[in-house]
C-alpha cells in the first residue's frame, strides 16, 4: 500500500498563501520544535536529511523572520507562563552522530543558530566511530550548545545511569530527554518524572504550547522523505491543537486498529473543519460527539512498526492547528508518517 503523506494538501494551501503574518488570534505561548538525527547519510535515509534540504531550512529560517530559541529558554517561558516570540523555532538533534558534528554543527554555527543535542551515553562511552567523543561534546558545550539525554527509559537504574554519565562528562545533569523511538508509555513517563526532568520529547507531530504535558512534548521529525522545503514551511507555521483525554493512553497497541479519540479545548469552537489522517490510510473519518470530543474512525490496522494519526484544524491566514499521535505495533521495526 502506498505511503500517504497528509501534509501535502496542507502545504499546497500554505505555499499558495505566500509570505504570511501570524493571524491575530495566534497564541504567544507556542513554538515549533524541529528534530533532526543524521545528515547527508545515504545509508540511513529514514534517519538522515540531505544537506541541500538542511541548508534550505537554514536559509528559510534566516530569511523568514523565524527566531530560533535555545531549548532552555523555551522551557523557562513555558514554565513561567511567559510569551514567546512569534514564529519561534527550536532546533534539536537526536544522537550525537559524526554526521551531526561534522556537517550540521558547522552550518548551524555559521548561521548563528542555537541547538540542543540529545546524547545516548552508551554509544559515546564505547567510542563508536559513527559518534562524537566526549571531548568533542565538551567543546560544543563550551561553544554554547546545550544537551539532553537520548534514552529508552526501560528501568529507573538505566535512566539514572544515563543522567549520571551526562553529568559526569558535561558538567551538569540533563534537563530534557528524547525518547528513543519517539513514543512514550505511561510507565516510561513515570520513570522520567522520577528523575526530575523538566521536559521530554516524543516524535508525535505538533506545536509545543504552555498547556501541553511537559513530559510528552511533540516535535516535527525531519528526514530525507519529510525534509522538503514544502514540508518545512508547513510545519514551521503550525499552531497548537490543545487536546485532553487522549485514547489509547498507551502507544503500544493491543487492539488494531485502535479506538483513537481526544477532547479538543472548548475555546476553539466549531470543529466542523477538523480533519484527520492516518499512516497508509490517508484521510479517515471523524465523529464529533459534542463537548469537543472527537473519535477517529480507523478502518484498517496499522502494520508492524510505528504509525501516526495527525489531525489538523484551519486557524486562518493559511495556518493550521496540529495534533499528532504516534503509535507502535509490536513486530519488526519501522516507521511511517
Amino acid at each position: 500500500m502506498r505511503r500517504y503523506r497528509p501534509w501535502r494538501a496542507l502545504a499546497a494551501a500554505l505555499l499558495a498563501a505566500g509570505s504570511m503574518a501570524l493571524p491575530a488570534h495566534a497564541e504567544q505561548d507556542s513554538a515549533v520544535v524541529l528534530a533532526y538525527s543524521r545528515f547527508g547519510d545515504d545509508r540511513q535515509p529514514a534517519l538522515s536529511i540531505r544537506l541541500d534540504q538542511f541548508e534550505a531550512h537554514i536559509r528559510e529560517i534566516q530569511a523568514g523572520a523565524r527566531p530560533v530559541l535555545p531549548l532552555p529558554k523555551l522551557l523557562a517561558a513555558l514554565e513561567g507562563g511567559k510569551p514567546l516570540p512569534e514564529r519561534a523555532i527550536v532546533i534539536t538533534i537526536d544522537d550525537a552522530s559524526r554526521s551531526a558534528l561534522d556537517l550540521a554543527v558547522p552550518r548551524l554555527r555559521a548561521a548563528g543558530l542555537p541547538f540542543t543535542v540529545f546524547v545516548a551515553p552508551d554509544l559515546v562511552d564505547r567510542g563508536a566511530p559513527t559518534h562524537a567523543a566526549w571531548s568533542e561534546l565538551r567543546a560544543l558545550r563550551d561553544a554554547g550548545a546545550t544537551f539532553g539525554l537520548l534514552a529508552a527509559p526501560l528501568s529507573a537504574a538505566e535512566l539514572a545511569r544515563g543522567v549520571r554519565r551526562l553529568r559526569d562528562e558535561l558538567g551538569r545533569p540533563p534537563e530534557a530527554l528524547s525518547y528513543v523511538g519517539g513514543a512514550i508509555s505511561p510507565g516510561q513517563r513515570a520513570l522520567v518524572a522520577g528523575q526530575g526532568f523538566r521536559a521530554a520529547f516524543t516524535q508525535a507531530s505538533g506545536a509545543v504550547h504552555g498547556r501541553a504535558d511537559p513530559l510528552a512534548l511533540p516535535r516535527f521529525f525531519m528526514n530525507e522523505s519529510y525534509g522538503s522545503l514544502e514540508r518545512f514551511l508547513l510545519v514551521a507555521e503550525a499552531l497548537p491543537l490543545p487536546v485532553s483525554d487522549v485514547t489509547p493512553a498507551d502507544p503500544v497497541l493491543g487492539p488494531n486498529p485502535p479506538a483513537v479519540g481526544f477532547t479538543v479545548s472548548e475555546e476553539l469552537g466549531d470543529l466542523e473543519q477538523l480533519s484527520c489522517f492516518a499512516s497508509n490510510q490517508g484521510r479517515v473519518g471523524v465523529e464529533r460527539l459534542g463537548g469537543g470530543r472527537v473519535e477517529v474512525q480507523l478502518t484498517e490496522p496499522f502494520p508492524p512498526g510505528r504509525g501516526r494519526v495527525n489531525c489538523t484544524l484551519p486557524a486562518g491566514d493559511g495556518h493550521w492547528r496540529w495534533f499528532g499521535l504516534q503509535l507502535v505495533v509490536p513486530g519488526s521495526a519501522g516507521s511511517s508518517e
